[in-house]
């Protein structure tokens, strides 16, 4: 992968380009669309009116009829009954013409978001929050992984950033990005610490890393006298301050830092692109291209 670097000359860190990256990610993904002969779709479903959540969803539609899948969308009221909303994933597990089902979170508060995502069929869990998804991965056998921490990965392969045997932190520990980040570092033989909002020195710890992956969605909480010099850091945090994104990571980490993902332009677009290729997979495990674990 090419080596952009920022304009400054104060500035010393490669910044990994996401987006470069994530149009490859599509062009594969759309060649295995077609070379699998058959309708392929996914099913966004949208619960209320949450700005930011129909934002993200359009974007997914949007990719998604790029390369080839059908975005089949449906939109409830945010006072939608949880046994409504159950019985059209139901409805959604049975339908042929979909593939992959995403329910967008966060969810209203008065529905349980563990139980609709139990609710999912696991041969079309695209975002990998599943527990048999989870499972899997756990296991080091996994279908689907949560896209955010699978685009992670390939930036991380693309630019050949060395895991075996680096000490990798991740700050966060949620079940979408924090926990199965850890398990694909640790795949990697890297030896890894999760951080979290109890995590005592937290800057002391961060300070060892040689790679770090901030997602707790707080901007600039990784600051730059938290990096080493050389460190490569991951950014998946995206916030709005005074109508501007940007992530967890402090604009003066780049001056430290030897690798960045930018905000916007790195872990973005390889979400989505990651999501597309779970679509894909989930596609091909059903048409029996691939040998589903579940069963």
């Amino acid at each position: 992968m090419p080596a952009s670097r920022l304009r400054s000359p104060a500035v010393a860190a490669t910044l990994m380009d996401g987006k470069a990256l994530a149009g490859k990610v599509r062009a594969d993904v759309a060649r295995e669309v077609e070379a699998l002969g058959r309708p392929v779709g996914l099913a966004t479903v949208l619960v209320g009116e949450d700005e930011a959540s129909a934002l993200y969803v359009r974007r997914k539609q949007e990719a998604c009829a790029e390369v080839g899948i059908e975005p089949i969308h449906y939109e409830l009221p945010a006072e939608t009954s949880e046994a409504d909303l159950l019985g059209l994933v139901a409805d959604l597990n049975a339908d042929v013409r979909v593939t992959g089902i995403l329910v967008q979170l966060p969810l209203p508060g008065h529905m349980d978001e563990g139980r609709v995502i139990r609710a999912i069929a696991p041969i079309k869990d695209v975002d990998g929050f599943h527990p048999m998804s989870a499972g899997h991965l756990l296991q080091g056998e996994p279908t689907f992984v949560a896209a955010t921490p699978a685009g992670i990965m390939e930036i991380l392969r693309a630019y050949e950033i060395a895991l075996e045997g680096a000490r990798a932190v991740v700050v966060g520990r949620s079940n979408i990005v924090g926990k199965p980040m850890a398990l694909l570092l640790l795949a990697e033989n890297a030896t890894v610490t999760v951080c979290h909002s109890r995590t005592r020195d937290l800057g002391d710890v961060v300070r060892a890393a040689d790679v770090i992956v901030a997602a707790v969605g707080r901007a600039g909480m990784v600051t730059r006298d938290m990096v080493q010099e050389g460190a490569t850091v991951i950014d998946v945090g995206i916030n709005r301050v005074d109508g501007k994104v940007v992530g967890d990571v402090a604009e003066d980490v780049a001056e430290v830092a030897g690798h960045l993902t930018p905000v916007p332009g790195g872990v973005g677009p390889m979400t989505i692109a990651s999501l597309l290729r779970n679509t894909v997979r989930a596609a091909q495990y059903q048409a029996g291209r691939l040998a589903f674990p579940g069963g």
